[in-house]
């Protein structure tokens, strides 16, 4: 004859039948550290009729990315001012002194506010730009390039932007009318996953 089962030891079995199930994997949550060796932030800039480009060689960040939704990630960077380039010193110092003020503001920095996707791994980042004392939402035009193996098998991931400011927004200004106003900004990073402390051992 069969035994009815009670209704607690319905509940007890659907329990232990639940400890016994495989969790649902958690979302790939991943932090990559930016490689200032293979990232590049360069800009292009009209004077009269010729665009001259430039680059800054000393960039810092990191991307938080959820590979289960991109639209999670975030990421911050900080550019040194001093650090740009565009092959002629007098040019150079010229801009850090009286376009950028490099003595007062050092740096540049971005940090994301959110995340839209427009396309097959594309993106719209938009975030807080600050150059000099301005800062002001700027959006990124933002590809995913892809996430595997690089140097000696080392996880890695790839990232195009690029934005056209006005400078004079954030006043990077100074009474030059050879100098275009509208900056084109082409960004490149390749950054590295972040290891954690107990596998870095």
């Amino acid at each position: 004859m069969k035994i009815p089962m009670k209704h607690s030891q319905y509940l007890l079995l659907l329990a232990l039948l639940a400890l016994g199930a495989p969790l649902p994997a958690s979302a790939a949550v991943e932090t990559y550290d930016i490689d200032p060796v293979h990232t590049w932030v360069g800009f292009n800039v009209r004077h009269f009729f010729t665009k001259v480009p430039g680059s800054f060689t000393k960039v810092k960040g990191s991307i938080v990315v959820d590979r289960d939704n991109l639209e999670n990630s975030t990421v911050e960077t900080i550019i040194e001012v001093a650090s740009i380039d565009t092959r002629v010193k007098m040019r150079d110092d010229d801009l850090r002194d009286r376009f950028f003020a490099v003595t007062q503001f050092p740096v540049i920095t971005f940090k994301s506010k959110a995340w839209k996707k427009t396309g097959d791994q594309t993106y719209d980042v938009t975030g807080d730009l600050k150059i000099r004392s301005v800062t002001k939402e700027v959006v990124l035009k933002v590809k995913s390039l892809g996430f595997g193996p690089g140097v000696k098998g080392a996880p890695i991931s790839g990232w195009e932007a690029s934005t056209i400011l006005d400078r004079r927004d954030f006043d990077v200004s100074a009474d030059q009318d050879s100098v275009a106003t509208q900056v084109e900004i082409v960004i490149n990073v390749e950054a590295d996953l972040r290891k954690h402390p107990a596998e870095a051992k």
